[in-house]
């Protein structure tokens, strides 16, 4: 229990670890039990779909995570509360720290989960996976299918690594069957920092929102120096990115919210063999000497 003076948490450095190791037990025990679940969803492959539900009554204690970014995005709350899901967060990265030990470089692969096989996209995704697990690069994506399915699918064609940050949505994100390591994560924000914290180039996939989060995101520690200068490419064609390049340039330089060398972090790439050049040769933009973060 969390000591309390006056019905007030008293938030001491001894305290605060106190009150983490007392919750860390159960917590624990909740995350071995999603991982059973997770990993019973690798072995099941292709069947997955007619299985996950009572997949999830086995493991039922995931229910017991689900929805914790949202309730505590959801407003103000007792410190208590917030000190519980400090100790989760710290408990959600250490899973990730401790399932995520590779062996080779890591390239991750954003894009869209709404392409199907038989897309122009998929494919072209699918060829980026195969290069790149052939270039002795591991290939990460968010789990999901679409993009993320190809890029994974084709990293285990050819005999590479291929690897998921998956999260649960109400729709479209479920894992993919070709992952050789999964983790689904509760929040975004911790998600996202494991698919950049052990990537050394990134490509950016035809996408919506989510895509442009995680591709504006990676953009931003750049400029900001607070990443490596890794390599970024965009695949997908002057047909998807035009329009976003020619913005960036006309508008937001012109504007001055950004200078024009912050345009030049993304490379673009119309194959999967030019993109491994881009990354095998470290292509990477020029640091801006100020920034708007």
């Amino acid at each position: 229990m969390i000591p309390q003076v006056s019905g007030r948490i008293r938030f001491t450095p001894f305290n605060v670890l106190a009150g983490a190791l007392a919750v860390k037990g159960e917590l624990e025990m909740q995350y071995r039990v999603v991982a059973g679940y997770q990993d019973a969803i690798i072995e099941r492959g292709r069947g997955m779909e007619n299985n996950e539900t009572d997949l999830k009554a086995k493991y039922s204690l995931l229910g017991k995570v689900e929805g914790a970014e949202k309730a505590f995005l959801k407003g103000r709350r007792n410190r208590e509360a917030d000190l519980e899901s400090a100790v989760s967060y710290f408990l959600e990265f250490l899973r990730g720290f401790e399932s995520f030990d590779f062996d080779r470089p890591c390239v991750t692969v954003f894009g869209s989960a709404r392409f199907e096989e038989d897309h122009r996209y998929y494919q072209l995704a699918r060829e980026l996976g195969q290069a790149l697990a052939g270039a002795g690069y591991a290939v990460m994506t968010g789990g999901g299918p679409g993009i993320m399915e190809a890029a994974n699918r084709g990293a285990r064609e050819a005999g590479g690594l291929s690897v998921g940050c998956n999260i649960e949505l109400p729709f479209e994100q479920k894992p993919n069957p070709y992952l050789d390591k999964f983790i689904e994560f509760e929040h975004f924000f911790i998600r996202k920092v494991m698919l950049v914290k052990y990537s050394s180039a990134f490509v950016i996939m035809p996408g919506g929102f989510g895509t442009l989060d995680e591709a504006f995101e990676v953009i931003t520690l750049l400029q900001t120096n607070k990443l490596d200068r890794f390599p970024v490419v965009s695949m997908g064609g002057r047909e998807f990115w035009g329009h976003l390049g020619a913005f960036m340039r006309q508008t937001m330089v012109a504007e001055g919210v950004i200078s024009p060398q912050d345009a030049e972090f993304i490379h673009p790439a119309d194959s999967a063999s030019e993109a491994i050049d881009i990354i095998k040769n470290r292509r990477v933009g020029t640091l801006s000497t100020s920034a708007d973060s």
